[in-house]
C-alpha cells in the first residue's frame, strides 16, 4: 500500500512539474497608424513555437521552457523584427509587443513642402541601450544600473563619493536616460 501511494505521489508531482511551461503574449500593431495587424506570425526562434495574430492583433505562444529567447515577427509587406533576450518565467508572462514598418519598395508621387519656422529636435551623438538581462549578467554590478552603465567605454570612472554618471568627458547633466520610453531626469537619488 506505501509502494502504490509513493509511486502515485511521484507521478503526480513529475506530472505537475512537467506542465508548468511560461507564456509570450503581446500585440502587433503598424507603426504608422497605431492599428492593430491581423494574422501575422510570431515565432520564438530556434524552437518549434509560434503564433498567429488575431483580428485585434494579439498573440499568444503558450508551453515556453523559462529561459531567455529571441521572438520574431515577420509578414509579407512589413519588415521583420526581433525583440531579444526576452525572459520566460513561470511566476508571469513574457509581454513582448511589436510596431511593424511597411515596407516601401515602390515610391509614388512625391511632394515637397517646406515651412519658414522649423523646431528641430535635438540629435543625440550616440544612444546606448541596455536590457534587464544585461544589468544582471554585469560582474560586480549587484544589478545597479549605475554600475552597469559605469562599466561600457567613454564612460569616466568617479571618485567613490560622487554618484554622477560622466559620458565622454560632458557634464552629468549632459546625458539624458529614458525607462520604456520615458526620459529620467535624476538616474540615481544622491546625484551631486
Amino acid at each position: 500500500m506505501t509502494k502504490f501511494l509513493a509511486f502515485t505521489f511521484f507521478f503526480i508531482t513529475s506530472l505537475f512539474a512537467y506542465s508548468q511551461a511560461g507564456i509570450i503574449k503581446g500585440q502587433v500593431t503598424d507603426k504608422a497608424s497605431n492599428l492593430p495587424i491581423a494574422f501575422i506570425a510570431v515565432a520564438v526562434q530556434n524552437a518549434a513555437l509560434g503564433g498567429i495574430t488575431d483580428e485585434t492583433g494579439n498573440y499568444i505562444i503558450e508551453n515556453v521552457t523559462p529561459g531567455l529567447y529571441n521572438v520574431e515577427c515577420q509578414s509579407i509587406g512589413y519588415k521583420t523584427a526581433v525583440a531579444f533576450e526576452i525572459e520566460v518565467t513561470l511566476d508571469r508572462p513574457a509581454i513582448v509587443n511589436f510596431q511593424l514598418e511597411e515596407l516601401s519598395d515602390t515610391t509614388g508621387t512625391v511632394e515637397i513642402v517646406s515651412s519658414s519656422i522649423s523646431n528641430r529636435e535635438e540629435s543625440p551623438l550616440s544612444i546606448r541601450t541596455i536590457g534587464t538581462n544585461e544589468i544582471k549578467r554585469n560582474p560586480g554590478g549587484n544589478r545597479d544600473i549605475s554600475r552597469a552603465i559605469r562599466s561600457l567605454p567613454g564612460v569616466a570612472a568617479i571618485p567613490s563619493f560622487r554618484n554622477d554618471i560622466v559620458i565622454r568627458g560632458g557634464a552629468a547633466n549632459e546625458n539624458r536616460f529614458y525607462l520604456d520610453g520615458i526620459e529620467i531626469p535624476v538616474i540615481n537619488h544622491f546625484s551631486t
